[in-house]
């Protein structure tokens, strides 16, 4: 079992609206499809599909004037339009994938995951497909309804499945002492370890509201616990998916105990 997340940087163009990356989500398909990986999980972020509207309606926040209920939806529908180009984007390439939405079984508490049923997706898995998600506007049962980052369910995935390795995948090498693109002097660590973690991270940049690279690195802690490899790496390059997903060496950053 592999999970892979697509970050929004990767399948999306974030300085636009509604802007896939059509070239690179084919490209990944492909790199995906040649791994000739069985068991996977993949995840994927918002981009500009999810996050822009997430934060023009202040879902993350919780519900508080009526017009939330619009933007909800709006956010909602804007993940199932980008998950759908993805699929087709694996369908394409004879990948079984399967489209799964996550607030149909799942409820988050104070924005944390509280409850999941997870009885479709091992099913799912069970057959042969490839169930294909991403983070979602979902019920809450503190503040109405919520985000849930792609993150944070990555790593419950991970445990439940008990998941040999996740990738994380963005529009960087991995993880840096600062901020590479805004830093020139920032350098890449090659190995993290969770129990001291003493470098800067540089934050995400642009309308990313569910906590940028230091979100991840937090995310992940419980999932390198529970026994998973955690891979950061550069998505956006070739080969470097359809490498990791076959165990093989990866410039990147991996996260250790």
């Amino acid at each position: 079992m592999q999970i892979l997340k697509l970050g929004g940087s990767v399948i999306t163009h974030k300085d636009g609206y509604f802007s896939a990356n059509h070239d690179l989500i084919k490209n990944l398909a492909f790199e995906i499809a040649e791994s000739k990986v069985k068991s996977l999980i993949i995840v994927h972020g918002a981009g500009s599909f999810g996050h822009p509207l997430a934060k023009q309606y202040s879902i993350s926040d919780g519900l508080k004037y009526p017009e939330q209920l619009t933007g909800f939806s709006k956010t909602h529908q804007s993940m199932i339009l980008l998950n759908r180009i993805i699929v087709d984007a694996l369908l394409n390439e004879n990948i079984p994938a399967f489209s799964v939405c996550p607030s149909s079984f799942l409820l988050t508490s104070g924005k944390r995951l509280l409850k999941i049923d997870l009885r479709i997706i091992k099913q799912l898995l069970d057959i042969g497909l490839i169930p294909v998600m991403y983070g979602d506007a979902v019920l809450d049962t503190r503040q109405g309804i919520a985000i849930l980052s792609g993150d944070q369910l990555v790593t419950r995935l991970a445990i439940e499945f008990g998941a040999k390795r996740i990738i994380f995948g963005s529009d960087v090498d991995g993880i840096f002492t600062s901020n590479p693109k805004i830093d020139g002097d920032a350098q890449l660590i090659e190995k993290l370890s969770i129990s001291n973690v003493t470098a800067k991270i540089g934050d995400a940049i642009n309308t990313d509201v569910t906590g940028g690279m230091l979100g991840k690195v937090s995310e992940a802690e419980d999932a390198v616990r529970a026994g998973s490899q955690v891979i950061f790496l550069n998505a956006c390059k070739k080969n470097r998916v359809n490498a990791a997903l076959k165990g093989e060496r990866v410039m990147g950053t991996i996260l250790t105990l």
